[in-house]
């Protein structure tokens, strides 16, 4: 087993392009089978340790190579919304916050997008997902936090606040779903505790008979990649397992052309070269594998762009693709000045959730599905917040002066300075007493991902940019009902609301973006079919959020884990028939 960083190889029967939930999901499950599988991840590996946290590392942890960026964080701005996905070993699973909810059963139905009065269906529903929502959920280990365990450790602050609010609310209140590990072992809860191997070794240490991780320490650091190998994340379970199951794991390796040839795909990849620092992209050494087969699992902006970028080479006729975009209805709110500690820093980021009907539930059209949970956060997002409030802590510095001051002329300074410096700290209640909400549920996906005109405009890496026509314009009322309802929180909490700012100027920031390669629906024909084939493509498939064909109202992963997996079981199906 070894993570290979450099020229891929020239030949494989399938190749995987993305290390997410999609891609990594059909890694392990074809190559479990004896398939020669090759994953080609165009960022980094992160193991245990290695997530900066010290303003330099921050400050670098970015993606863009023509900057000379390999970092982590890629972040998008399109006309009504941005963006953040993730680059590296596991892809969204490195940043996400561990939230593995199923898509509701009653929400496969939803409104044409495109068509005012149309009610459509997936071409799937829950009972085509179900097994492999057990599957996706058994491997990956999913816990809940145990909240009332006896020792304590884990009865949060925060999570009392959403179960306690939530009762004055229409909303129903839950532990959420985590692929974090919380218990040692022997099976029971514990802070800090070194977690054994879970019957492959682990990616990040070959050779190794541990695992190098520990169970969660409740630090807030979800987000910004787990130092400490609690978070269940791609890299440690299913592309470890797929390594371990002779799959070729290639980092720094972009796939930047695909097309369709006799005999299968060709897949020419661009090799990064971090210490070589920014480069054009003629000068990047590039490579040609010949595939049989083609799995792309890009994540939604990847694969639409790659897929638009090569879409005559690959012979994709579809006028469907590009559509269907949406961010998921994701809303970001904040609880402030809550009349009780809300302590966001300590805990996984989230730990539990509100769940909202939607019309097709109560058949009350002012209804709209959708998720609140609470959402923690690291110590130095506190500091921040803390800092921001200036005009308070350049006060206590001011008083703090002149006392110095007044004492040095009448007298003498007293010598003990502990209250002092503990005054110009300040009490801290503006991040304590405060707390992020996130939001999520069924916006409209009524937007269009497309390249613009090259001759017009080329991105910096001299390729053609991506851009989107979605706003918030046809979700107005979808989400003025998310905000009034996290108003209503935050008034059960005795604090006030405050919504993200950008969202005054009808822009909303998306973690989950869903859609552009989409499945067929009961009223339009997709992309892909139900099993993510291609149309007119024979031997390339598509597997991540962009086949989604329409918000997934809770956290979208576990729903594009559960897909890859169902496509992995007809993709075995048709090779080893």
């Amino acid at each position: 087993m070894v993570l290979l960083v450099g020229e891929p190889p020239d030949r494989a029967d399938v190749v995987v392009i993305g290390s997410g939930f999609g891609g990594a999901v059909v890694a392990e499950r074809l190559a479990a089978e004896g398939l020669d599988v090759c994953v080609l991840e165009r960022g980094k590996a992160y193991p245990p340790g290695s997530f900066p946290r010290t303003p330099a590392g921050l400050g670098a942890n970015f993606w863009d190579p023509s900057a000379g960026l390999h970092g982590m964080f890629d972040a998008w701005s399109f006309s009504g919304l941005d963006s953040i996905v993730s680059s590296g070993l596991g892809g969204g699973s490195l940043i996400y916050a561990n939230v593995l909810l199923r898509k509701d059963p009653t929400w496969f139905r939803q409104p044409h997008p495109y068509r005012p009065g149309v009610e459509e269906v997936w071409p799937i529903g829950y009972d085509d997902l179900a097994p492999h929502y057990d599957r996706v959920e058994q491997f990956l280990d999913v816990q809940t936090m145990p909240f009332d365990s006896p020792s304590g450790a884990f009865h949060l602050p925060k999570t009392a606040a959403m179960r306690d609010a939530g009762a004055s609310t229409r909303g129903t209140f839950a532990l959420a779903p985590l692929a974090v590990r919380f218990r040692d072992a022997a099976g029971e809860p514990a802070v800090g505790a070194e977690l054994p191997l879970d019957g492959y070794p682990n990616i990040h240490r070959p050779g190794s008979p541990t695992s190098g991780r520990r169970t969660c320490r409740l630090l807030g650091e979800c987000d910004v990649g787990c130092n400490e190998g609690a978070k269940s994340s791609l890299d440690h379970t299913y592309l470890s397992a797929a390594s371990h199951h002779g799959a070729h794991i290639h980092v720094l390796t972009e796939v930047r052309r695909l097309a369709r040839v006799d005999g299968g795909f060709d897949v020419t990849v661009a090799v990064h070269e971090p210490d070589a620092g920014p480069r054009p992209t003629a000068e990047r050494p590039e490579h040609t594998i010949r595939a049989t087969r083609v799995v792309v699992a890009a994540g939604t902006l990847g694969s639409s762009y790659l897929l638009l970028d090569n879409r005559d080479a690959l012979g994709i006729t579809s006028p469907a693709l590009g559509t269907r975009f949406c961010g998921n209805g994701d809303l970001l709110g904040f609880v402030l000045g809550a009349a009780r500690a809300l302590e966001g820093t300590r805990g996984p980021v989230i730990s539990s959730y509100l769940r909202f009907d939607d019309a097709v539930d109560t058949h009350d059209e002012r209804d709209h599905g959708m998720y609140i949970e609470d959402a923690g956060y690291p110590a130095i997002a506190a500091w921040l917040a803390e800092f921001s409030q200036s005009p308070a802590m350049l006060g206590r510095l001011g008083r703090l002066v002149a006392l110095r001051l007044r004492e040095r002329f009448t007298g003498g300074p007293h010598t003990h300075l502990s209250a002092d410096l503990a005054r110009l700290i300040g009490p801290g209640t503006f991040s304590d007493d405060g707390l992020p909400l996130l939001g999520m549920g069924r916006d409209v996906p009524d937007g269009t991902l497309y390249l613009r005109d090259p001759d017009e405009l080329r991105g910096p890496d001299d390729r053609p940019v991506l851009d989107s026509t979605w706003t918030t314009r046809t979700s107005q009322r979808y989400f003025a009902t998310m905000a009034a309802r996290m108003e209503q929180l935050a008034d059960a909490l005795d604090g006030r609301f405050e919504v993200n700012p950008s969202f005054w100027f009808r822009r909303v920031i998306t973690v989950h973006p869903l859609g552009g390669v989409p499945m067929s629906t009961s009223e339009r024909e997709g992309v892909v079919d139900a099993h993510g084939r291609v149309r007119g493509v024979d031997g390339l498939r598509v597997c991540d959020g962009s086949v989604m064909p329409g918000p997934v109202g809770a956290n979208p992963s576990l729903t594009i884990a559960a897909f890859a997996d169902r496509v992995a079981d007809d993709l075995l199906e048709e090779v080893l028939a």
